[in-house]
């Protein structure tokens, strides 16, 4: 896979073996995994098997989580993008063959309108380049940060769902509804 977008401000690119200090700072730091179960990653090892896990989803799925980087720095943000949830395993509000949006960003990078930016880029591409339907997102009701981004780049609001220890909220976008918007 050798994906590569622009935006005013981001690179978004396929994660590589080398983001793995990166993807150590983003999954190692409590403040980011408030939402994601509390449990941040404890040594670099487990940061590096993200990323395998990730460029393995490129090879089977033909899509997964790319990096995320700052233009004006070259610094790793984190990673935005689209995931095919497929397994059992990765069934969320009761399904399963989907494309859901998802981003996380190292907190110095949190406020910048970085998520946004990126995600609007993903939608753009899930739709036009591989022409998916309806993309899915979701986020933990108490993360207001993320559920307004969600509602910012287009998605609409479904209905809540039990979520691990938690309640999330469901959201999808439909291509139609996604081009009458754009147009």
């Amino acid at each position: 896979m050798n994906f590569h977008i622009e935006t005013e401000r981001l690179i978004l690119r396929e994660i590589l073996p080398s983001d793995a200090k990166g993807m150590f700072e983003l999954d190692s730091n409590p403040i980011v995994h408030k939402y994601l179960g509390n449990k941040p990653v404890k040594i670099k090892q487990q940061a590096v098997d993200v990323i395998q896990f990730i460029r393995k989803q490129y090879k089977e799925r033909g899509i997964g989580r790319w990096a995320t980087i700052e233009k004006s720095s070259g610094g790793f943000v984190g990673w935005s993008g689209l995931k095919l949830n497929l397994d059992k395993k990765e069934e969320l509000n009761g399904r399963r063959n989907f494309y859901d949006i998802g981003y996380r960003f190292i907190p110095r990078f949190w406020g910048k309108g970085y998520a946004t930016e990126s995600s609007l880029a993903v939608l753009d591409y899930g739709f036009n380049d591989l022409n998916i339907k309806t993309i899915f997102g979701a986020a933990e009701i108490d993360n207001i940060a993320s559920n307004k981004i969600l509602q910012k780049i287009g998605l609409q609001f479904i209905n809540e769902f039990r979520f691990e220890d938690g309640i999330a909220n469901w959201y999808e976008l439909k291509k139609e509804d996604y081009e009458q918007t754009m147009s």
